[in-house]
């Protein structure tokens, strides 16, 4: 229940006494006039039939100090401070409009009177501190000053800001703090004049550099805090103007225009609002063994020669301009000693200071040590040579560029000229891999199917190192000649030769491209080969055979007869071949019996044939290579038919039987006899004794009988 009322026993507004207290105040509507008025305690009211309590009681309005509301709809007064009322009596109102009020007495809102703000306090603006006031209404301040709608205006603290119905406040601006090496970037929201007194026009940006707070002003914004670039001896600023304007300096510098800040010009710089920093160059530093060169240099009008180059020796240290750049960054002084060169071109036509001539575009020269050499910059090192030593056993393959003829250096420590160039000889991959395999063609004969080991430099001569009592054959392709080296030899191959590769055949029974190899071994060897031949009785038989062999050479330095070694490419297949056609001719003739008893003569016949009188030689030569068969051996005789097989087996075995019997019954019947013999002669020395004493007196009989019984 509001306080001071009482109660009837009817509604809210049925009640017929209300006692108001001080500052508290009621709503009463007179039904009769429809007009409402204002009842103010202290009282007590007594209602009228007619009349009708629609408000309150309710507490007076206290704005204290420093404090304030907004009243909407204000009643209007007169030039006394009472409230107007019209011809009705009713009070008249400021409709849809406002009015401030500030610390004052208690005082009742009238019928109509709307608190649009709470009591408030009032905003204190500290220092560094403004408001941004906007103008709602036309009016003319305390000063005199016209404001019209729209207008902005800033508030600046310390103090405190009394509210105005005409006044909006848009919001609350702090102070921007520029520190040293700071500066802060402001653009004009629309026409306005600085702090400075400068017109700045919409759009427009400025630098404020002055160190302390900054507080923009009612058409200003900040739009950055520009930190300054700090510049030492070693490090320079880069920067490009993006419209045409004086610097601090006053120097005019064009659209696009670059440019560098050093120490000598600003030891700190805050880069301005129409210049950008492309970026931060470090100083270059040469030392003595250094140089460089630098393309589109500037010349001394400041703008970049393009097309030309400049040579910076050292000892130096300088900052590359805007548009300048290193055409091969920092380079070393070439120092050359005795053993080493430079290739050299010329790009341009320019005179030679170090040997007094004229070079022309495209020269070409080399520069020979011990010296230190600085190229200008009209001539190009294509590369730098060394000197290459080779033993006598070595050698590098050596190319002309000019008439396009390939050498072979060895022996000698050579260094290849400005008109030569190292060949790469290329070998076929079989030849290449024997090469690199490292195995001994004697020692490693049985090895097959060995890798390369290494990677063969094909720039350095091809070597090979030919075994004793073996030789190589060596094809010179430009001459079309062929020549044959006999071991023990180094052969060195020259630009234009290869080596007469070897495929033999191998294996049990012989099958061809088994055996690769470079040599030809000059034997004496031995090969062994599984042949099938038939008897007349139609016995197939399998036999393994082992030949001795090897080649014929009267005089190694006969270039036919040594070249005949060569002109059989698979001698052992060759030799195979002739002697298993014989051998199959000369048993196709025989029977199997005759055959099994005189396998070695009829083998030996067959291969080496019948000289004079009859008797079966001793060699078998070939005449197209030299080569010479000296004996066969016959390993082992096996029927290629099973039942042949077993058949042979129980013959040989009954042989074997036979032969063991007759020994035994030889050497039983040689026992018998001699035991018969040994009888015979005992009994006839028991006769002859017998008869002997009784020959003889009988003393010597005595004698003669003992020396019987002994």
């Amino acid at each position: 229940m509001d306080k001071g009322k009482r109660s009837s026993g009817g509604s809210g507004g049925d009640d017929s006494i209300y006692r108001i207290p001080p500052y508290y105040y009621i709503h009463v509507l007179d039904q009769n006039s429809n007009v409402t008025r204002v009842e103010i305690g202290p009282r007590t009211y007594i209602r009228q039939d007619h009349e009708r309590v629609i408000f309150g009681p309710q507490k007076m309005i206290m704005v204290p100090p420093r404090n304030y509301c907004i009243i909407e709809n204000p009643a209007q007064k007169d030039k006394d401070g009472a409230v107007v009322l019209d011809k009705t009596g009713q009070i008249k109102l400021s409709h849809a409009d406002q009015e401030i009020r500030l610390s004052q007495d208690p005082f009742p809102l009238f019928p109509g009177e709307v608190l649009k703000q709470a009591v408030s306090p009032l905003k204190v603006v500290p220092a560094n501190c403004a408001l941004r006031l906007r103008a709602v209404l036309d009016y003319e301040d305390a000063s005199g000053e016209k404001r019209v709608a729209g207008d902005e205006w800033l508030f600046e603290g310390p103090g405190t800001y009394i509210p105005r119905k005409e006044v909006a406040v848009d919001e609350t601006i702090r102070a921007t703090i520029i520190k040293p090496n700071q500066a802060i970037k402001l653009r004009a929201r629309k026409e306005t004049q600085d702090r400075e007194g400068n017109l700045r026009v919409t759009g427009e940006e400025w630098l404020v550099k002055k160190v302390g707070a900054y507080l923009p002003g009612a058409y200003e914004e900040v739009v950055d805090v520009v930190n300054a670039y700090v510049l030492t001896e070693k490090k320079a600023l880069h920067l490009r103007a993006n419209r045409t304007f004086s610097d601090s300096k006053g120097v005019k510098r064009k659209n696009g225009e670059e440019w560098l800040i050093k120490m000598e010009d600003n030891e700190a710089h805050i880069p301005d609002v129409y210049e950008e920093v492309v970026g931060v160059k470090d100083i270059i530093t040469l030392n003595n063994r250094q140089y460089c060169v630098i393309l589109d240099p500037v010349g001394a009008d400041g703008k970049p020669q393009l097309g030309q180059k400049k040579l910076s020796k050292g000892e130096k240290s300088f900052f590359l301009m805007p548009g300048e750049k290193l055409e091969k960054g920092i380079q070393n002084v070439f120092i050359l000693g005795e053993d080493e060169g430079i290739i050299l071109r010329a790009n341009e036509g320019f005179k030679d200071t170090l040997c007094d001539c004229e070079r022309k575009p495209g020269d070409k020269w080399m520069m020979r040590g011990p010296m230190e050499y600085v190229p200008p910059v009209e001539v190009d090192v294509l590369t730098k040579r060394k000197a290459i030593p080779l033993d006598e056993n070595e050698g590098i393959y050596v190319r002309d560029t000019k008439n396009g003829k390939v050498r072979a250096i060895t022996g000698v420590t050579y260094m290849l000229n400005q008109d030569e160039e190292l060949w790469s000889k290329e070998l076929p991959p079989a030849v290449e891999n024997l090469l690199m395999s490292m195995k001994d063609p004697l020692a490693d004969r049985g090895v097959r199917g060995a890798t390369a080991v290494a990677e063969r430099e094909k720039t350095k001569v091809v070597t090979l190192r030919v075994p004793h009592n073996a030789s190589v054959q060596i094809y010179d392709y430009k001459e079309k000649k062929a020549r044959v080296v006999f071991g023990p030899e180094l052969v060195m191959l020259g630009p234009d030769e290869q080596f007469t590769q070897l495929s033999l055949s191998g294996g049990k029974p012989k099958r061809p491209n088994v055996i690769k190899s470079l040599c030809l071994l000059l034997g004496p060897d031995f090969c062994t080969d599984i042949i099938v031949i038939e008897t007349a009785d139609h016995a197939r038989l399998q036999l393994q055979l082992s030949y001795n062999w090897h080649f014929e050479v009267n005089d190694k330095k006969d270039e036919k007869d040594a070249a005949k070694l060569f002109s059989v490419p698979d001698f052992v297949g060759d030799a195979c071949k002739a002697i298993a056609s014989r051998i199959r001719g000369a048993v196709a003739g025989v029977q199997f019996d005759d055959f099994h008893k005189n396998s070695a003569k009829i083998i030996r016949a067959s291969v080496f044939g019948f000289g004079e009188n009859q008797k079966v030689r001793d060699r078998f030569l070939f005449p197209q290579n030299n080569l010479v068969i000296t004996s066969v051996d016959i390993q082992s005789v096996e029927p290629v038919d099973q039942r042949t097989r077993d058949a042979l087996q129980k013959s040989v075995q009954l042989a074997i039987e036979i032969t063991t019997n007759s020994q035994e019954a030889a050497a039983r019947h040689e026992a018998e006899r001699l035991e018969q013999e040994a009888k015979g002669r005992l009994e006839r020395q028991k006769n002859l004794g017998r008869s002997r004493s009784r020959e003889s007196p009988k003393g010597t009989v005595g004698t003669s009988g003992q020396q019987c019984s002994r």
